[in-house]
């Protein structure tokens, strides 16, 4: 592809959430290859809606971090960050991507990351791996800010233009190139609660008359922020998230029936009456049980007040550490001939943290593994019941949260390599004619350090018989009853507790050749064309640890994958000026997998310009999305949190003694075993998921519409006034993704509760607690989503005083639906929170700025819309505004207030800027969300609580 120049000039004092405008009709831009065609053109003359955000406009947003700034564009959704402390025992999502603890990703559209096709200067960037998978979406942060000279955002689908993964649009970051001579910048940064940021880089370039190269070396640095500094997650009760808590106690959970009690009685163990479900009391040194008195000793009957707060262990802000250096030379070796040599080098060190790893053993646990068959043997020196607990009788769970052990760290190593080489040209004298050929290797490879976690197989030898563990060297019988008041000892640790590595990889490895110019004149204009072949390979593996892989691990499990295919394409794409003020356009792809056959996609489009001030432009394209590499292959478990609507952190099932059925809920439980009195032992109950091999490509239909004015009418006090108002609409067929696992138990209860279809996956186990269910990947989806973009790009005339400038940049989604095969529709939808991912109706970023001379002051505005949680998903009682009547509990909308600060040419001295960013002025912190994971608000859609203050120093000569 041709490299992609400087389009624009600095535009407006420009948004935290960066979205600009194309610059008015009138102004002379030179003519290249934007993003969203391969065809040379200016960027005025696109029929897609595309965003540029220039060097200067990303500097006044005082982020550091390119996924941060790409996760504040309205036209954005969910993705992962470093608010997401995503390990744990999250365990594996179903598409293989692996958790991604510590990346950045960019959504689009509500569309999910991997939908959105990233290039570098307009070539595909490998995607990431994390240690946790072989994820469909790129790491963005394996591309250091100091390297970027604008980032490109078409919000159109362009599956025609650049093949899979484009449905939601492309992401294209344009890297520096003409840089001369050297500059050295320093960042620090710091939010109210932590998190101290420290960016440094160092940027050298210059050359001769046939050679010029560019040199960066950077350093970033962001330290982590406890959760536990947070009022909202600190003890002794969180106000939010999973606020139910954790069934695994430091003092011990302990649900059994004693045989001994149930002599003569016909039910034996089978009455739920005979069970016990106590935990220790509080500052309990030597447990004292007696089976006639339970509750009269050192034991109380377990409730949901016992649940321990784990939010406190957690992370609010994950720690990283990146190095990259970045490299680029241009040769001119003939007349307009130039060989160019491009590479990168990133490292990044990563960690998460979460709550002491609890150990649950018996069946009650649902891991669907090892866990849920251990029994505890009576000869077990510190079992005070004095009977064997069988896992197959009598034994409901024995949790215990050893605190003594520590936290649970991960932390992910990851190096990503990247070399691309080219040579490009032009030739002809009437008409010219540009070409390019790359090639491309790069590789993410990462390992995942799991620290105090345990081996299954460890505890449930150290839970039987003391004299067959006294065979094992090293084996020491295991305590679970003492609480806290009689730790663990170092020998019992030492023995259970493991150190755990995983490791995953992706490569990619491209060839292409592409060809643009113009084929003839219509009237005064050229009609022009682009033609190109690429051939790519994708490697991927996921190597979890061998005790994953074995069920060994208390974490959670994982299966290995190690696969690749092959892609060849061809592409032709076609602009004709079909009248003075009409231009029409076409593109087509033919794709051939070596895991699926082949593919083809098309786009048109069209704009009319019927006078200068005015155009209306469209767009319709057929897209594809091929199932990548973690998609198609692997077996994993998902810790997904799941409300059991039979229990009464659901619609309660009535506790009443003649166990009549007095509601269809209560009937459909009962139907399947479920007893009096149920409750949900564990919120997080364990999904078997994984990829599928016969997965088809997802198809998608996308269309814009849009109307671009630039007002001459305002000249008399405005240098520039453009509007740009855009209708999308995306639909995704035959959609890769697992069943929307709550809603889909919802529909089986609402349907009786044995409804062969809805509730296949379902089924229980003792005291009527669900079985881990099967949620694998199929073509099952359709997706549907539309709305509208707005934007408005102002600058004033030049005066006395200086001059002003202003922007918006809106996006209204009127519509996101997802229905499966089955016909349930998801619960995430527009004005909707769930699984830590909104789709706020309304999303705006608003800019005021003022400029004189060598300083720059800009107010920065982003709104969030409310958005809405159903009552059902809070696993807890009292939440607000919930009642037995309610459905849902109101996020209310929030707005952040940024200001940014610059001075150019500081002290008068040349070369040198200082800013100073103070972002979210008024502290406003996010919404409280009780059905959100961890720390109870949305890490996607949501800033970190707390004002964000940094400061930036530039030197260049």
């Amino acid at each position: 592809m041709k490299k992609q120049l400087i389009l624009l000039p600095s535009l407006i004092a420009a948004a935290a959430a960066g979205a600009q405008n194309a610059p008015a009709e009138n102004e002379k831009i030179e003519e290249v290859v934007v993003t969203g065609s391969r065809i040379v053109q200016s960027a005025i003359n696109s029929q897609a809606p595309i965003s540029i955000i220039d060097r200067a406009s990303i500097e006044r947003t005082g982020l550091a971090s390119i996924g941060d700034l790409l996760q504040q564009v309205t036209a954005g959704g969910k993705a992962l960050n470093a608010k997401f402390n995503s390990s744990g025992n999250f365990g594996y999502p179903a598409d293989g991507g692996g958790i991604g603890a510590g990346s950045a990703q960019v959504d689009l559209r509500n569309l999910n990351s991997k939908r959105v096709l990233v290039l570098v200067d307009g070539i595909r960037w490998v995607n990431e791996s994390s240690a946790s998978g072989v994820s469909g979406a790129a790491d963005l942060n394996t591309i250091p800010m100091s390297i970027i000279d604008r980032v490109e955002v078409l919000e159109d689908g362009a599956s025609a233009i650049y093949g899979s993964d484009a449905i939601a649009g492309v992401v294209n970051i344009i890297t520096r190139k003409n840089f001369e001579g050297v500059e050295v910048s320093a960042y620090r940064g710091e939010y109210k609660l932590g998190g101290a940021t420290t960016d440094a880089s160092l940027t050298v370039g210059g050359g001769g008359e046939k050679f010029h190269g560019v040199f960066v070396a950077s350093y970033y640095d962001e330290k982590g922020i406890s959760s536990g500094d947070w009022e909202q997650s600190s003890f002794p009760e969180p106000k939010a998230g999973l606020s139910a808590g954790s069934s695994a106690l430091p003092q011990g959970r302990y649900t059994f029936c004693d045989p001994s009690r149930t002599a003569g009685n016909a039910g034996f163990c089978g009455d739920p009456d005979l069970w016990f479900d106590v935990t220790l009391n509080n500052g309990t040194t030597s447990p004292s049980w007696n089976p006639a008195n339970p509750t009269g000793g050192t034991y109380h009957n377990f409730s949901g007040a016992d649940r321990f707060n784990f939010a406190p262990f957690n992370l609010l802000l994950t720690p990283s550490t990146r190095k990259s250096t970045f490299a680029r030379v241009d040769f001119e070796v003939a007349d307009n001939v130039n060989v160019y040599v491009k590479g990168l080098y990133n490292n990044r060190q990563s960690a998460n943290q979460a709550a002491p790893e609890p150990i649950f053993v018996g069946p009650f646990a649902g891991s669907g593994g090892l866990a849920d068959t251990i029994s505890i043997s009576h000869l077990n020196p510190y079992n005070p019941f004095g009977i064997d607990l069988n896992a197959s009788s009598n034994l409901g769970w024995v949790t215990r949260r050893p605190l003594e052990v520590g936290p649970r760290l991960f932390k992910q190593d990851v190096d990503t390599w990247y070399l691309n080489a080219g040579v490009e040209g032009s030739f002809g004298d009437t008409r010219r004619y540009h070409w390019d050929i790359n090639a491309v290797t790069s590789e993410n490879k990462a390992d995942q350090v799991f620290t105090n976690g345990y081996n299954i197989a460890k505890i449930s030898l150290a839970l039987g018989d003391p004299a067959i563990c006294a065979l094992v060297p090293g084996c020491t019988p295991l305590d679970l009853f003492g609480g806290q008041g009689r730790q663990l000892t170092p020998a019992m640790i030492n023995w259970i507790r493991t150190t755990q590595i995983d490791q995953s990889s992706q490569k990619l490895s491209l060839l292409s050749a592409n060809l643009t110019g113009t084929m003839f004149d219509i009237g005064d204009r050229p009609a022009g064309f682009a033609f190109g072949v690429e051939h790519r390979k994708y490697q991927g593996a996921f190597l979890p640890d061998p005790l994953r892989q074995t069920g060994e691990s208390q974490d959670s499990f994982a299966s290995p994958i190690s696969s690749s295919y092959d892609v060849d394409e061809v592409y032709g794409e076609f602009s004709f000026p079909v009248l003075a003020s009409l231009d029409l356009s076409t593109a087509i792809r033919w794709s051939d997998y070596s895991t699926f056959g082949s593919e083809s996609t098309g786009k048109v489009g069209f704009k009319w310009k019927p006078i200068d001030a005015f155009a209306l432009r469209g767009t319709y394209s057929k897209g594809f999305r091929a199932p990548n590499l973690g998609e198609l292959y692997g077996l994993t478990q998902f810790a997904a949190t799941l409300t059991d609507p039979c229990g009464p952190t659901g619609t309660v099932v009535v506790n009443a003694a003649d166990g009549l059925n007095t509601t269809p809920l209560e009937t459909a439980c009962r139907a399947q075993g479920v007893p009096n009195g149920f409750e949900q032992a564990n919120t997080q109950i364990t999904t078997f998921t994984g990829g599928n091999p016969d997965l088809k490509p997802e198809k998608s239909d996308s269309w814009t519409l849009g109307i671009v004015h630039d007002a001459t009418w305002a000249e008399s006090f405005s240098e520039r006034l453009t509007f740009e108002l855009t209708y999308f609409d995306h639909k995704i067929d035959k959609g890769i993704q697992a069943r929307d696992i709550q809603a889909l138990i919802n529909a089986c209860l609402a349907a009786g509760g044995t409804d062969p279809t809805l509730c296949s996956p379902f089924t229980r186990g003792a005291g009527g607690n669900l079985n881990p269910p099967n949620n694998f990947l199929d073509n099952l989806g359709s997706i549907k989503t539309n709305g509208v973009d707005l934007k408005i790009d102002w600058k004033g005339n030049e005066m006395s005083w200086g001059s002003l400038n202003a922007g918006l940049q809106t996006t209204y989604t009127k519509k996101f639906e997802a229905v499966d095969v089955d016909g349930i529709k998801s619960q995430r939808e527009v004005g909707i929170e769930v699984s830590d991912s909104a789709i706020p109706k309304i999303q705006a970023n608003m800019q005021l700025g003022w400029s004189k001379g060598n300083w720059d002051v800009a107010l920065l505005t982003r709104y969030i819309d409310s958005v809405d949680e159903f009552c059902s998903n809070a696993p807890r009682t009292n939440v607000p505004g919930c009642s037995a009547n309610q459905v849902f509990h109101t996020l209310s909308s929030t707005v952040y207030n940024d200001v940014a600060i610059s001075w150019d040419k500081a002290f008068s001295l040349d070369g040198l800027k200082l800013g100073l960013n103070v972002n979210n002025v008024f502290s406003e912190d996010a919404p409280i969300c009780y059905s959100c994971s961890l720390n109870g608000y949305d890490a996607g859609t949501y800033d970190l609580p707390g004002t964000f203050w940094a400061v930036t120093l530039k030197y260049g000569f």
